[in-house]
């Protein structure tokens, strides 16, 4: 792809929530104007590679889904009324008279509105996800469901029935105040902490990382950190998301395979992130009460910069007490045998196993692996290992394990 594609693309998905926001805040219609406005991208992508960008992208992109919306809406005889409510609200002349990149576009940034509506809590986490990289990124059904490896149809009867509650519940863009603004704003942050968790390590397929995904989460992360710029914990977690994918291009081999933390070439680690990450994070934590976010990019702070096992213990001391998490406190596990030895975290281990959550995990079980490994015990070692292989989706994950089993069985 040229750079001029490349450009273009950057471009729509920055200004992609800027032109829904006005045009929900405009007509209302959720559902509708975030079809017109996939229109519109689709048309500028076809378009503006070819011709130049328009003296006001925004602009253009208002215009032209405003056209393409009036016309659906003309389209559907049952929707009249709606049509007559659009042809009041929009003058025949703005829509049919001036060129596309005409119109003055709107001082008004909706972007956080828009996160707000596409984390909606009647939404499952991950309708609210494919929503938001579909509204808020930019992303097409199509690059969504390839991401996530389940089939194209898939992915858009997710999207549409998610458009279809938010309309269903009279959902307006606006941003909530108070403690349910709190509230939806952790939501937010939680949907992008789950993007970039399946952009950092892939629940299946044949890739380790997805990095469009990590990419967009940070870019909508960074966005919001933009809107919201006082949240220590939107703070907090994109610090985290900088330090962690700054370690992607040494977490696979030559041939894709997966390179463990303690072996991976700090080399090939992304300085520039990182120094990212550790600054905003070291202005980050006295600013305030900390939170989990800001705690987990302290532990990546840590080991971006050395890995220092009884200070990442006592970081994870202080993420537990936000309650209860079985991936911190298999983390924690791994943090104790560390410091304390192989058989202190097997003791925990042993304890994680009545977590329903954790019980078949084949993190659990990769951990339990490596530490029986550690204290000699390479038999039962390799069998937690297969053990653990027959439970990941991860196609290097997989094969990762696998090998660490066949290496103890057959030494030679």
């Amino acid at each position: 792809m040229s750079t001029a594609h490349h450009d273009v693309e950057d471009l729509l998905r920055e200004l992609a929530p800027q032109v829904l926001g006005t045009l929900v805040r405009r007509y209302g219609a959720f559902d509708t104007c975030e079809d017109a406005v996939q229109e519109s991208l689709l048309a500028a992508a076809l378009q503006w590679p070819e011709t130049g960008l328009p003296n006001s992208p925004q602009s253009w992109l208002v215009t032209v889904a405003s056209r393409k919306l009036v016309d659906q809406v003309r389209s559907e005889a049952a929707r009249r009324r709606r049509e007559d409510a659009l042809a009041l609200a929009t003058p025949q002349s703005a829509l049919l008279a001036c060129a596309a990149d005409d119109m003055p576009a709107s001082d008004r940034d909706d972007s956080l509105a828009l996160l707000f509506l596409c984390c909606h809590p009647l939404l499952s986490a991950p309708s609210q996800i494919a929503l938001t990289l579909r509204a808020v990124g930019g992303l097409t059904t199509a690059q969504i469901a390839a991401a996530f490896l389940v089939p194209e149809a898939t992915m858009a009867q997710r999207i549409s029935r998610a458009k279809q509650t938010i309309k269903t519940a009279g959902a307006t863009l606006s941003l909530p105040e108070g403690s349910d603004g709190a509230e939806r704003l952790a939501a937010v942050r939680h949907v992008l902490y789950l993007i970039i968790n399946e952009g950092y390590t892939s629940t299946g397929g044949t890739d380790l990382t997805a990095p469009e995904l990590s990419a967009e989460a940070i870019r909508l992360t960074r966005l919001l950190h933009r809107l919201a710029p006082e949240d220590t914990e939107t703070a907090g977690l994109l610090a985290l998301m900088l330090l962690t994918d700054a370690r992607r291009p040494a977490r696979t081999g030559p041939h894709g395979e997966m390179v463990p933390l303690a072996e991976q070439d700090r080399g090939r680690w992304d300085r520039g992130l990182i120094a990212e990450g550790v600054d905003l994070i070291s202005r980050t934590l006295p600013r305030g009460q900390v939170g989990p976010y800001q705690l987990q990019a302290a532990i990546a702070a840590v080991h971006a910069e050395a890995t220092d096992w009884p200070q990442i213990l006592a970081l994870y001391d202080l993420l537990e007490q936000f309650g209860p998490n079985p991936m911190v406190s298999l983390n924690r596990a791994i943090a104790v045998a560390m410091v304390q030895g192989p058989a202190a975290g097997l003791d925990l281990l042993a304890k994680l196993e009545s977590d329903k959550r954790l019980a078949h995990h084949h993190r659990l079980l990769a951990a339990r692996a490596h530490l029986l490994e550690e204290l000699g015990q390479h038999q039962a070692a390799a069998r937690a290992y297969r053990e653990a292989a027959a439970r990941t989706a991860s196609a290097p994950e997989r094969r990762h394990l696998t090998h660490r089993a066949n290496r103890l069985e057959n030494p030679a």
